[in-house]
């Protein structure tokens, strides 16, 4: 690495290492378009009406003229200079209309567990966090800005929200009997309301390969919060076979890596050399990366010998059109790890990747779908292959030059001259041979070992068993069981 590469991953890691913030995005301020029903600020003349019910702080900047206002059941009105309000009549501008009624929308709209209400104070381009780091962490510092006023809800269900820091109205609260006090004034009551509680403790994190951000327990109410104007679901995902890391309320496209680690890893010191060494690079331009901290799940933990409950995870997105980069990246990092993961304190690393697109795509170097499309190719051939015999069949049957011997009999029962197999007729065993062929293509397409299978993991030659609607193996038929005998 040259001079230059140097110093630019020097900054880079300076610009990485102070403790991790995040910024109250929404304000109750007069002047914002976005706190009004008619999405501008009331113009002059028009009748001005705050929530009746509601208490809040806004900040005015500007200067106003009304023909009335209605005022919320308790708040304040904070008065930058030159700020202030007169009186005017009402609809004195043409665009207001007359009897315009300006309205105030609702300022506890606005809750802690909602990520979309956040910002990052320390991303870096290319850089972004699973749903459950957007919101601050047990180690973040939360700063509402103190050029706007604000509200806030905590809670529900979320029992006590624990950062190391709140910076509000200028003040900085790093200890928890200072922020008790300034939540339980009028000025704290104004801006913070809601069930749920807020905590502070300045502890930070100590450990070079980071720390668990500790939303866990809260995530139920983040992605409800990040669902609802979506109606509580998730949008489907543009691949297939997408992934779920952990931390994120819904499934994506990319690629996962897991990493196990010692004590010489350093999370920032890697995060800075994804961006630099390999976000940087022309041919990943348009990829995104989140690097965390995050609890190992127990199956991994008890199937590896690995003792740790946490790694680290790398996730992995394209945020533009192309696809396929997401996993030639994550296959570059297990390659840059199995060459550099001892000097970076790296134990072990598995990767996972999405599906090919929907839309009918290709991902580079991803053989579950093309394993499953060919799969079902062979799969429909069988069946129309089986419907021709079916169909054969039934012709020779009516011409009545087809009987069926078992082996202890004729096979003709009283009544009707129709085969008989083990109480169902012929058409049972073609459904039996089509619900085999569903849940072989399933298999292929998910790629896992089956019994009946050569090494492609496609079906074999021979025999179809399964029963109906996953019921119990029928028994095998072999050229003893059923033989179709042609009459003179």
């Amino acid at each position: 690495m040259g001079a230059p590469g140097l110093v630019l991953l020097w900054l880079q890691l300076c610009a990485l290492t102070p403790a991790a913030y995040k910024v109250w995005v929404p304000n109750t301020n007069f002047d914002d378009a976005t706190n009004w029903s008619q999405n501008r600020p009331p113009c002059a003349g028009a009748a001005v009406e705050f929530p009746a019910d509601k208490t809040l702080s806004v900040l005015v900047r500007e200067g106003h003229s009304i023909s009335d206002m209605l005022l919320p059941l308790d708040g304040e009105f904070v008065l930058a200079s030159g700020a202030g309000f007169g009186a005017a009549d009402a609809g004195s501008r043409p665009d207001c209309g007359p009897g315009a009624r300006a309205r105030f929308l609702d300022p506890d709209r606005f809750l802690w567990l909602d990520p979309r209400l956040w910002r990052p104070g320390d991303a870096g381009r290319g850089l972004f966090s699973v749903d459950a780091e957007r919101v601050p962490c047990r180690h973040d510092d939360v700063v509402f800005p103190a050029d706007a006023s604000f509200r806030v809800g905590l809670g529900p269900g979320a029992g006590t929200v624990r950062v190391r820091s709140v910076q509000a109205l200028g003040q900085t609260f790093a200890r928890d009997e200072d922020l008790t006090a300034f939540l339980a004034s009028r000025a704290g009551r104004l801006r913070f309301h809601g069930p749920g509680a807020l905590s502070v403790d300045p502890e930070a994190c100590a450990d070079p390969s980071g720390c668990v951000c500790g939303n866990a327990e809260a995530q139920p109410w983040i992605c409800a919060a990040l669902l609802q104007p979506l109606g509580g679901g998730c949008p489907q995902a543009a691949c297939l076979e997408p992934l779920r890391p952990e931390g994120q309320c819904c499934d994506l496209c990319g690629a996962v890596v897991s990493l196990t680690h010692g004590p010489a890893f350093d999370l920032q010191q890697y995060r800075a050399r994804l961006l630099h060494a390999f976000l940087a690079l022309p041919q990943y331009q348009g990829l995104q990366v989140a690097v965390s901290k995050v609890p190992r799940p127990p199956g991994l933990r008890e199937a590896s010998d690995a003792k740790a409950d946490t790694e680290i995870q790398v996730v992995l997105v394209e945020a533009g059109p192309e696809t396929g980069g997401a996993g030639r990246l994550a296959r570059a990092l297990l390659a840059d790890i199995a060459e550099h993961g001892e000097a970076l304190g790296i134990l072990s690393a598995t990767a996972r990747e999405s599906g090919a697109p929907v839309w009918g795509g290709s991902a580079a170097g991803l053989n579950a779908p093309a394993r499953a499309g060919l799969a079902g190719g062979l799969a429909a051939a069988g069946l129309l292959v089986l419907t021709a015999l079916l169909a054969g069949a039934l012709l020779l049957r009516r011409e009545g030059r087809l009987r069926y011997a078992g082996r202890g009999g004729s096979g003709t029962r009283a009544g009707g001259s129709g085969p008989r197999y083990a109480g169902q007729g012929f058409g049972a065993r073609v459904c039996r041979a089509h619900t085999c062929l569903r849940l072989q293509v399933e298999e292929a397409r998910r790629g896992g070992p089956r019994s009946g299978r050569g090494a492609a993991g496609l079906p074999q030659p021979g025999v179809l068993r399964g029963g109906l609607r996953g019921g119990a193996p029928g028994p095998e038929v072999g050229p003893k069981e059923l033989q179709p005998q042609l009459l003179p």
